[in-house]
């Protein structure tokens, strides 16, 4: 499996697959630590250290197989994204989360589209709108990862998140036609629009179908491994079989991400939940970075195939036409779309949701990031087509995504910060006011479920008396936080019982390591001691 998975990944001259798969995790990795040290979101990281490596000496040509881009990357990709995104959230923004995820991203494929066969020297239309349905749409990790940690308005995430789980579905379908006109040379837009409906409709079917399968077999299953294996495969279950059907796989893993996501807090156990997050957070990290670091492997064999027919200056310039392409249609699609709404504001269906700010909507036409999601598809543009030559300028096409990529991740990612206080919609503190709110309620439930048991014979009274006194400090040192005028003092006490705590429990990791190497208990007791301490120590937070 792994030579067969090493076969798929890389094949290199000079190198063996193994090297080249070998080099791919040492990078890897070596992202890994760069993001952990450095101030900013890991997808910055990314972008900056696959272009770093491509250039590096000695680094080996490495070649993806286009057919399994899609396969192997996206579904988990994507479905991890859904799953830990908001139904409800989504439900509550689903008209302007529509509006970017469909008619944005057939605006941006003829926008792009358009502006490339004008501007670049023997680009046909179909190689050109190939070129825009793979730019069209967002990045759910890179949306997230962004803006998420910035402490931007939560309806602003929530869009921008759902926009770009949904838009992969739309840009990908418009993507195959693309490709098929290029590969075969015809096109029927009355079949493309079918397919499309048909497509969608289906993928959605498949993954409900998926999530309440899973939902069923895992339900009564209580063993962290089993679990795991069982979420890293149903994104699998749900892409392939939408895919062999003909419906779209992205729908099919997005659709089944957000089915299983809001039922897991009843699907899964405490233990079990903290491990599969921990993997889930892993796994997509790897697999974002393993494609950038790929392409950045494939970047000077790309930039020297086209600098045969291309000047620099003349790349550049079409590099910035495209880019100039997705970012004004995104601005002129985001700001009209809230003027229209803003005319009808009158309206009875509009005045029952409340109007984005203009800052907001400023944020969301600014945050329109591509990644992985558009790097899957570039790569897996087929290098030739029916009658056996090349496709058309596609090493110019995954050339000029990198270059979209690199200046929507770095460029905005690097300035959002900026404009979020720019704008004044940094609502971090309404977060934390909401999350003490949240944390006082669930303690007062907790003493009230306490009382209801006060009388049962298995509920010894100090016991309960000791428990009813935890849950009475947490309720008072969560409502000093909402308390303006608080001098802190529960606070610093809580900090100081934090510290205390995590002492003995560090006295009680090493006595477990050093009675491990006496001989006295065995590796498999560390461990699980070991953990039992470990979820102390987490709850601490």
């Amino acid at each position: 499996m792994t030579l067969q998975l090493a076969s798929v990944l890389a094949s290199s001259t000079g190198a063996t697959n193994e090297g080249a798969l070998a080099l791919v995790l040492l990078a890897v990795t070596a992202l890994l630590i760069v993001a952990y040290y450095v101030s900013v979101p890991y997808p910055i990281v990314l972008v900056l250290g696959g272009l770093a490596l491509g250039f590096a000496p000695g680094i080996p040509d490495v070649e993806l197989e286009p057919d399994l881009v899609l396969v192997l990357f996206l579904p988990p990709l994507l479905y991890g994204a859904a799953f830990f995104s908001s139904l409800r959230d989504l439900r509550a923004n689903l008209a302007p989360v529509a509006s970017l995820s469909i008619g944005l991203v057939v605006g941006t494929t003829a926008v792009v589209g358009v502006a490339a066969h004008q501007v670049i020297d023997g680009m046909s239309w179909p190689a050109a709108f190939t070129l825009g349905a793979v730019l069209a749409p967002t990045d759910p990790v890179a949306a997230t990862a962004i803006a998420g940690r910035l402490g931007a308005p939560r309806r602003f995430v929530t869009v921008v998140e759902g926009e770009s789980l949904i838009n992969d579905a739309t840009a990908l379908i418009i993507f195959k036609f693309a490709v098929a006109a290029t590969v075969a040379g015809g096109f029927s837009a009355m079949d493309a629009v079918g397919e499309f409906v048909l497509s969608s409709a289906g993928g959605i079917g498949i993954g409900v179908a998926v999530g309440w399968l899973v939902a069923k077999v895992r339900r009564p299953i209580d063993d962290p491994l089993t679990e795991i294996t069982i979420s890293l495969l149903t994104p699998f279950l749900a892409y392939l079989p939408a895919a062999v059907a003909g419906a779209s796989g992205v729908l099919a893993a997005v659709t089944s991400g957000i089915w299983l996501g809001w039922r897991a807090p009843l699907l899964v156990t405490p233990t079990t939940r903290l491990q599969s997050t921990s993997v889930w957070e892993v796994l997509m990290f790897v697999l974002n970075a393993a494609l950038f670091v790929l392409l950045g492997t494939q970047l000077p064999g790309i930039i020297e195939a086209v600098s045969d027919t291309f000047e620099p200056e003349t790349l550049l310039l079409y590099g910035v036409v495209v880019s100039l392409a997705v970012s004004a249609t995104r601005f002129a699609w985001v700001f009209g779309q809230a003027g229209v709404r803003r005319i009808g504001r009158n309206q009875a269906r509009e005045m029952k949701r409340p109007l984005a700010p203009w800052g907001e909507t400023l944020l969301v036409a600014f945050t329109g990031m591509r990644g992985a999601v558009s790097l899957a598809a570039a790569l897996a543009i087929p290098a030739t087509i029916d009658d056996g030559g090349a496709f058309p300028m596609r090493d110019l096409i995954i050339l000029l995504v990198y270059f979209v990529i690199l200046a929507t991740i770095v460029g905005q990612g690097l300035m959002l910060p900026l404009l979020i206080r720019i704008v004044g919609l940094d609502d971090a503190a309404q977060h934390e006011a909401r999350e003490a709110a949240a944390r006082v309620k669930a303690a007062k439930a907790a003493i009230a479920r306490l009382d209801e048991l006060g009388g049962e014979s298995w509920v010894g009274e100090a016991t309960a008396t000791r428990m009813r006194g935890l849950y009475e400090f947490r309720i008072r040192r969560f409502k000093a936080r909402l308390d303006d005028e608080d001098d802190g003092e529960i606070e610093t006490q809580s900090q100081a019982y934090q510290r205390l705590r995590r002492e003995v429990l560090d006295a009680e990791r090493r006595e477990i390591v050093r009675l491990r190497d006496i001989g006295f208990i065995s590796s498999e007791v560390q461990h699980r001691i070991e953990r039992d301490l470990d979820l102390e120590d987490a709850r601490l937070n």
